[in-house]
């Protein structure tokens, strides 16, 4: 068993078949060594979880459970682009995690630290990276959390 499927058990995360996209794109595209994973939402077993702005219907901390699950559904997408064997990334290179808030609520950092502390907790010091964490007025089905990624492979 790899590190990575010892950290993804140790934490009781199966991960799902990947999301089909819902419009006319794909969920990842390889370029060279790169992976980059399209947005993904707080979706578990087909449900969508985690809807409304954060700050007024959404708790931070919620959002931040909204951020991990996107981060869950990225992984999912990644192992897809590597054939089924997650020993193929090289790191996480970035995270873009989108933030349906409130126009008062300024704690996007904290939110998207859901996905980041997934990467690193999952790819260990692989799963470092850069990062934008933005509000926006609305995401799609009304989540709170959007998040895309690039990953660098081999």
């Amino acid at each position: 068993m790899s590190k990575i499927e010892e950290n993804l058990k140790a934490l009781n995360i199966t991960l799902p078949a990947p999301l089909a996209p819902v419009a006319n794109y794909v969920g990842f595209v390889k370029s060279g060594n790169q992976v980059f994973v399209s947005g993904q939402l707080p979706i578990e077993n087909g449900e969508v979880k985690f809807v409304g702005k954060v700050g007024s219907k959404v708790s931070p901390e919620d959002a931040k459970k909204a951020a991990r699950l996107c981060a869950i559904n990225l992984l999912a997408q990644v192992t897809m682009a590597c054939d089924g064997d997650l020993q193929r990334v090289v790191r996480c290179v970035k995270l873009g995690v989108f933030v349906n808030a409130d126009a008062d609520f300024t704690d996007h950092p904290s939110v998207a630290n859901g996905a980041s502390d997934l990467m690193v907790e999952v790819l260990g010091d692989a799963g470092k990276h850069a990062r934008a964490a933005v509000g926006s007025g609305s995401l799609p089905r009304g989540v709170a959390v959007e998040v895309d990624a690039i990953f660098e492979i081999k």
